[in-house]
């Protein structure tokens, strides 16, 4: 669980978001944080505190003179040993309490009197001409000055029958956020191109010649950066994972496609990584129609050319430039040490990452180990969102070592 020991105070302002609040706050909870609800008199209106209480298992409360609090100083000890708070519905109204310090009510004085180290994030909800009003978007941008961090909102069908930007983020989305929250921002401000999945080679209409990478890893390492503060953007083969919230996703199917997908985005990124399982080869003549079996017995003849090498290109490409920084991975069946340190020098990158192919592919966990110019390092068996992060972490660390990325 995500969240185990984190402890969220959930804010609630007036708004018809409330009721997606409801299933943020069961969401929070089965990660693993203790959640306190603190609602406006406005969100009372929009559900109510005996729901809240029932999932976050504690009490609601909702105003200054609460007399459950020993010193009826709500507004001071429910944030005093919390780790984040989130106000979720935010309304245009509670956003100008928070950009002019307004403290007319327990949730906008207990933002006020919170502890600097407490971070305050908000999710707006509004109407679309609400959102995009002048004096709206004044109050946000003084809040994230104020070092207020603003999810959203989101575009789409709104309550009132309008559509444009102005919903709230879903419950999934906002529990991604705050996760990511807790996260070390080590990639803040960088920008990172990642492959997944595997290709997809045709040899007719209905059938090809591809492999068993679930693209899981490599999605893993999406999220990851994200959470790290990067600006991620996804190439990915066919797979049926959901894209991590926040990055960019360019699907593409065959070796060629995916080869033209990362040279068109290439430039201006400050780190590769190709985790896809990238086919070596393609058919150079398949069939335009299904290939029907025969009474003889015989078998259509294949012919195989090579696939262009993604990796070795973007490497070519960052000896004259300097950068992006690559990151390669290889999937071995056997003498992964010997092979990797071998492919990494081959392919001319600072950093690759070796796994066992058969022993990766499809799994929720895996062993890795990270080859450089100083040797190998290897990573306990563990979920690949850990590892992912630990990768990330690795990389971080390299590049702030090199000025080309400062």
């Amino acid at each position: 669980m995500e969240l185990t020991g984190k402890k969220i105070v959930l804010g609630l302002s007036g708004g018809v978001a409330c009721y997606k609040a409801a299933e943020l706050c069961r969401a929070l909870t089965k990660e693993g944080a203790s959640v306190q609800v603190v609602m406006t008199d406005a969100a009372t209106h929009f559900i109510t505190a005996v729901t809240m209480q029932a999932l976050s298992g504690k009490p609601v409360f909702s105003s200054q003179w609460d007399p459950r609090v020993n010193n009826n100083m709500a507004h001071i000890d429910v944030t005093r040993d919390a780790d984040a708070i989130l106000v979720a519905p935010c309304s245009a109204d509670f956003i100008v309490k928070l950009a002019h310090g307004v403290c007319d009510d327990l949730l906008s004085t207990m933002c006020l009197a919170r502890p600097r180290h407490v971070p305050l994030l908000i999710a707006p909800a509004m109407n679309v001409e609400m959102w995009s009003n002048p004096a709206t978007q004044r109050n946000v941008d003084q809040v994230r000055q104020d070092g207020i961090t603003v999810f959203g909102p989101a575009a789409g069908d709104q309550a009132c029958g309008e559509v444009g930007l102005g919903r709230m983020l879903e419950p999934e989305q906002l529990l991604a956020e705050m996760i990511a929250a807790f996260q070390p921002k080590v990639l803040a401000g960088k920008r990172i191109l990642i492959t997944a999945g595997p290709t997809f080679e045709a040899i007719d209409p209905v059938r090809g010649i591809t492999n068993l990478s679930s693209g899981k890893m490599g999605y893993a390492v999406a999220r990851a950066a994200r959470e790290a503060g990067a600006d991620v953007t996804l190439i990915s083969g066919p797979t049926a994972l959901a894209t991590p919230f926040g990055v960019a996703r360019q699907n593409v199917k065959s070796a060629q496609q995916m080869f033209d997908a990362v040279m068109d985005h290439i430039g201006g990124q400050h780190v590769f990584i190709s985790v896809a399982a990238v086919a070596d080869w393609k058919v150079v003549n398949p069939s335009e129609q299904k290939v029907k079996k025969t009474g003889d017995g015989s078998v259509p003849e294949l012919k195989f050319e090579q696939n262009p090498d993604i990796l070795a290109s973007v490497a070519t490409r960052t000896s004259l430039a300097g950068w992006p920084y690559c990151v390669g991975f290889a999937a071995e069946s056997e003498n992964l040490i010997e092979y990797g340190a071998s492919k990494r020098e081959r392919k001319g990158i600072p950093l690759l990452v070796g796994n066992i192919g058969h022993n990766t592919f499809g799994q929720d966990d895996n062993t890795i180990i990270l080859f450089d110019e100083h040797g190998h390092t290897i990573l306990p068996r563990a979920d690949k969102l850990t590892l992912a992060r630990q990768l990330i972490s690795e990389i971080a660390k390299r590049i702030d070592k090199n000025s080309l990325f400062q």
